[in-house]
């Protein structure tokens, strides 16, 4: 059977990957920082579907935390076949508001984790010349919207990169670009589901679905939806200073 490991997930897209894999007969690796749940989710999950879940506890701002994901997958004697880059959160204030511990924090584990357990997956994956990363991105990679995006664009260019850099080793590395799922992330900013239109939801069964099946053709983007995808295509003929004119309409 094949193994996944997963960051971030006992919650929200990490959560639905977990369903999944696991549905597709995927033994599971899950990475997360509550202990509890951590716990009850691997347990419920292995129940379910009757495969293999292994558990680490880390916190993924903590480098010595971050080293033990990382010698898991670079563990060539235990093969991770798809590593998923999920974990992520997001600050509501803007940028001078966030004290710069917390911006600090985001940014480790929106880049530097992905980009150290990226690291840590390929050694193996390319000895054996088979493999994948899914790194969950946003479209908001695509927009000029404060350090939030500006972590996903680095997140979008470093895949899409390492997509074609390794695609001749076997290996097969997908950004995954969401935009507003229903899911606990927005809550846990405190951001209430009206302060986005209804039709701009995405369902995070449809979107993890689509997801592995665009990693499963080889694709270096998933973005779902048409509408999205229509957001992606006018963000690139639209240059920025206007995008970023548009956006700070109305704000105090």
């Amino acid at each position: 059977m094949p193994t996944a490991l997963i960051t971030g997930g006992t919650a929200g897209i990490g959560y639905e990957f977990a369903q999944q894999l696991a549905a597709q007969r995927y033994d599971l690796i899950l990475v997360a920082r509550d202990v509890e749940r951590l716990t009850s989710v691997s347990e419920a999950l292995a129940a379910e579907h009757g495969v293999s879940v292994e558990t680490i506890t880390a916190d993924l701002t903590a480098p010595a935390e971050l080293a033990v994901v990382e010698k898991r997958l670079a563990d060539a004697s235990r093969p991770v076949d798809l590593l998923v880059n999920n974990a992520g959160y997001g600050l509501k204030e803007r940028f001078l508001t966030n004290s710069i511990e917390a911006e600090n924090g985001m940014l480790d584990v929106l880049v530097v984790a992905v980009l150290r357990l990226t690291h840590a997956a390929l050694g193996p994956m390319t000895a054996r010349r088979s493999g994948g990363i899914i790194n969950v991105s946003s479209v908001a990679g695509f927009l000029p919207r404060g350090t939030y995006s500006a972590a996903k664009a680095w997140v979008n260019s470093f895949s899409e990169w390492a997509h074609y850099e390794y695609a001749p080793d076997g290996v097969v590395i997908t950004a995954l670009c969401p935009g507003f799922t229903k899911t606990e992330f927005h809550s846990r900013m405190n951001v209430s589901r009206s302060s986005a239109p209804s039709f701009m939801w995405l369902d995070v069964e449809r979107l993890v679905r689509e997801g592995l099946a665009d990693h499963a053709k080889g694709r270096a983007f998933s973005i779902p939806s048409k509408r999205y995808k229509a957001i992606v295509r006018l963000s690139k003929l639209v240059p920025n200073a206007v995008l970023q004119k548009a956006q700070s309409l109305g704000r105090k």
